[in-house]
């Protein structure tokens, strides 16, 4: 009997510790030195556990497109009363958030400026929010 609840303990751990790493820290990602403001069109919306991932096309002064991703918890969005459908596909968004370590056009979500002015913290509660 021991050593039953001996082995079930160890998986229990074993588990527990397997659910902490997959979820990752925002200072594993992204670099909170380098922040970033973007406002663009909505190209794509993406929910996918742990994360929902936004994709937004940004034009700069010469109107030369850049494409952006940023990412965000979905939970705190759903709090907030933002579904999965907010925001919605050609919806001109703003997006504060800070860039990815790997300086790619990928970034943490942030704060959310949406179409109606509507203005949510898209982030995790362990994110830093851009100032």
């Amino acid at each position: 009997m021991k050593t039953r609840f001996a082995v079930f303990a160890a998986g229990l751990l074993l588990l527990s510790s397997i659910a902490v790493f997959a979820h990752h820290a925002f200072q594993a990602e992204y670099d909170a030195t380098k922040p970033v403001k973007v406002t663009g069109t909505v190209k794509k919306v993406e929910c996918m556990n742990p994360h929902i991932w936004f994709y937004v096309d940004v034009k700069d002064e010469s109107g030369k497109v850049t494409a952006w991703g940023f990412s965000g918890g979905p939970g705190m969005l759903m709090r907030r009363g933002i579904t999965r459908d907010v925001p919605k596909v050609g919806d001109v968004i703003k997006v504060e958030g800070f860039r990815a370590k790997d300086g790619s056009n990928n970034a943490s979500g942030g704060n959310v400026t949406l179409a109606d002015g509507c203005k949510a913290f898209a982030g995790a509660a362990e994110d830093v929010v851009p100032q």
